[in-house]
């Protein structure tokens, strides 16, 4: 079915699903059996956040993570999403979020603020030229990019760096000139080196307006500064807890479905489209938000009532029959059977763990009369049992740990079908080991108490 042909009544031309690769970045192989599924749901392109996913060359190497994709792997993605009619805008950030940049020795010395990797000094000459590095190289992967995403998002300490202060007490000089005077030098270097690339850039630092007058209005302030195209940005998933394991579809329905209001009212031709943010992690150094797999049933939902022009019983339908989920539950995390797209037994597995795992190894250990009446945190740092209660503890704390670790050895091949090794590692230390130890220690303690207790002598 041609992208023409599946707009139906969607306000947004472009619909982008943006893959966070700086946590838990997919295989290319796993990418290569969900593109399909993005482009049957209703997206048409991508918004690829490479950050140290992106096979650096040169001085910029440091910057590569242990498993970035290498070359081949990333002409590989181009390739799936062209078949796949999704077009690709790589998003390098320039200015915020550069904490896998200036985390680096090397290059600290570029920070605004010395003490922290977060944003770049828009000072410093080699600043300017180190994004310029940057944003060549992943262009030269790129080849006919329409879209080059520039990033500066929550570009946090802006002013504070010593060079910045004094640059601030000059006359008419403030903090929003300096972001803007940063943002365009980056802008210029695309244009002056790709000039049929448009750049793109989030709009959080520009926006310096109350949030209740947000929306139509917003979109009419934009158009007089000379921004003659906009885009939305919704989320799919990774925006509701840093922490968070499992996503909350129908918060993320509602954001999508404003977005369908706003493009009602503002000009028919201002939105160039849509991007369906999907964040893996809220910075370079927090943990891991929801997996990808996690959140396609929400992605599913999202795209469909962006497409239709809202979530109807049809569309709730049609979500089902994509996913293979019998009944799709949008306000809970009990959707009926485990679903057939690709990763959905991750969604099962990661579903039961969240939902079970903490409160089952709490009910044991503080809720079991056995446990808290004869083996309490008093007892266990004496190593004191009654040798009955032994018996009556024991089998049931084998059991529980038993069962889990079946799951959990079911879930981590799973994980590693469609991620490299340390992520796998992060998210069951996260999410699964935290309990596991808790239940390994109730029976580590039991051994030690049963074996302190006084023997009983035995006739010959």
């Amino acid at each position: 079915m041609k992208n023409s042909e599946m707009s139906g009544s969607s306000p947004f031309k472009m619909r982008l699903v943006h893959l966070d690769l700086k946590g838990a970045p997919p295989k290319v192989s796993y990418l290569s059996e969900v593109f399909p599924l993005f482009h049957a749901l209703g997206a048409n392109g991508l918004l690829l956040e490479y950050e140290d996913m992106f096979p650096y060359e040169g001085r910029l190497r440091l910057l590569r993570a242990k498993h970035a994709y290498s070359p081949p792997e990333i002409r590989e993605i181009l390739h799936l999403a062209t078949l796949n009619q999704l077009e690709v805008i790589p998003l390098v950030q320039t200015f915020g979020h550069m904490e896998f940049v200036l985390k680096h020795e090397a290059l600290a010395h570029l920070r605004e603020v010395a003490l922290f990797p977060n944003t770049l000094n828009p000072h410093e000459a080699e600043a300017l030229a180190l994004v310029g590095a940057m944003v060549s190289q992943v262009m030269e992967l790129h080849p006919g990019a329409r879209w080059f995403h520039v990033g500066c998002d929550e570009v946090y300490y802006l002013g504070e760096g010593e060079t910045s202060r004094r640059w601030l007490q000059q006359e008419h000089n403030t903090k929003a000139r300096l972001c803007l005077s940063h943002i365009k030098a980056v802008a210029c270097h695309v244009l002056a080196r790709h000039p049929a690339t448009r750049p793109l850039v989030w709009d959080d630092m520009l926006r310096a307006i109350p949030e209740d007058q947000l929306s139509a209005l917003l979109m009419e302030k934009y158009r007089k500064c000379g921004f003659l195209r906009l885009w939305a940005a919704s989320a799919f998933k990774g925006a509701t807890g840093v922490s968070q394991a499992l996503t909350p579809i129908e918060h993320h329905l509602r954001n999508n479905v404003q977005w369908l209001q706003v493009a009602a009212r503002g000009p028919a031709d201002l939105l160039q489209g849509v991007v369906l943010t999907g964040w893996q992690r809220y910075d370079h150094f927090s943990v891991l938000c929801e997996l990808l797999p996690v959140g396609i049933p929400s992605l599913a939902v999202c795209l469909q009532s962006l497409l239709h022009g809202g979530f109807t019983e049809d569309v709730k339908a049609k979500v089902e029959n994509f996913l293979g989920i019998s009944n799709l539950e949008i306000t809970d995390f009990t959707s009926e059977g485990p679903g057939s797209f690709p990763g959905s037994d991750i969604l099962a597995l990661v579903t039961h763990i969240s939902l079970h795992l903490r409160s089952s190894v709490d009910a044991l250990l503080e809720r079991d009369r056995y446990v808290s009446g004869w083996f309490s945190p008093y007892h266990r740092r004496r190593r004191l049992i009654h040798p009955v209660m032994v018996q009556h503890i024991q089998p049931q704390a084998l059991s529980l740990l038993a069962r889990w670790s079946a799951v959990v050895r079911e879930l981590e091949a799973a994980l590693h079908r469609v991620f490299y090794p340390d992520a796998v590692e992060e998210w069951l230390e996260e999410n699964v080991q935290p309990s596991l130890r808790r239940l390994q220690a109730l029976l580590q303690d039991l051994r030690e108490a049963a074996g302190a207790r006084p023997h009983v002598a035995q006739d010959p």
